[in-house]
């Protein structure tokens, strides 16, 4: 299996986690990303010690608690089905998270100093852009871009219909050349539907030193340290995946790979 796959346990440990990342296991410095699986009435605590947090529920619904405060989010049956409902919280901020329904929640972390006030993300703050055309066409949900305040996160819900390429043409962002590109370290959390289906994903470098393209399933994680990258969703099987991205600077700047620019016309 790809050093860069990461696939979701079949059952979660005791504190709820069926998949884990962290910038030691991934061999970088910022983006973490966990996956929790709690059924009604369950709870579980957390405090991210020196990194702000970004919790989206997939599906399901919870309660989240930090200090006096509280927040219920979530709703939708399935990353599929609604728009997404999220909340970020501020650095070193302990929370409690008790699922109201049968719950899956990603918890997405970068490292950061104070961060930003604790914001919740509703389902109609989201504003769907439908980017590409043709086969090339899919739809942008974006929960933490750099229009909502945070200081390295960057969340963002892809939907890629079935015998569609996504991240596409390939582009990376791997280096710091502003304003034309900047580093960010990014993950990729896959669902399939239906479940038994699988995606394509590539990652490459110019100079071909690194040059994967891997089978994924429902509930992998695949690691971009660094290259190009591209993703494609199989006849009969949507695809659905959750990017985070950090890096020392939070602006969104890529570039394509000039070999394939010319599809953007």
């Amino acid at each position: 299996m790809s050093e860069l796959l990461v696939r979701s346990a079949p059952l979660p440990d005791a504190g709820g986690s069926v998949l884990k990342v962290t910038p030691e296991s991934a061999g970088w410095e910022y983006v973490g990303f966990e996956v929790l699986r709690l059924p009604a009435g369950e709870s579980t605590e957390r405090r991210a010690e020196g990194a702000e947090v970004c919790l989206v529920a997939l599906s399901g619904s919870c309660a989240v608690s930090s200090g006096r405060r509280g927040w219920e989010i979530g709703g939708r049956k399935s990353p599929f089905d609604g728009l997404p409902h999220a909340l970020y919280l501020p650095p070193g901020a302990p929370f409690r998270i008790e699922a109201i329904s049968g719950l899956e929640l990603a918890l997405c972390t970068a490292p950061a100093g104070e961060g930003a006030d604790p914001l919740e993300v509703r389902p109609g703050d989201i504003e769907v852009e439908s980017r590409g055309s043709g086969s090339m066409e899919r739809e942008i949900r974006p929960i933490l871009m750099e229009d909502r305040p945070a200081e390295r996160l960057l969340v963002v819900e892809v939907i890629t219909p079935q015998g569609h390429w996504s991240s596409y043409p390939p582009h990376k962002h791997d280096q710091d050349d502003p304003p034309r590109e900047r580093y960010l370290e990014e993950t990729y959390y896959h669902r399939v539907s239906p479940e038994r289906g699988f995606a394509l994903q590539r990652v490459y470098t110019g100079d071909g030193g690194l040059d994967e393209t891997f089978a994924v399933r429902d509930g992998d994680v695949a690691l971009v340290p660094r290259g190009y990258h591209v993703v494609s969703a199989p006849p009969g099987y949507d695809l659905y995946y959750l990017n985070v991205m950090a890096g020392p600077v939070r602006e969104w700047r890529i570039r394509n790979d000039p070999d394939h620019e010319w599809l953007l016309g």
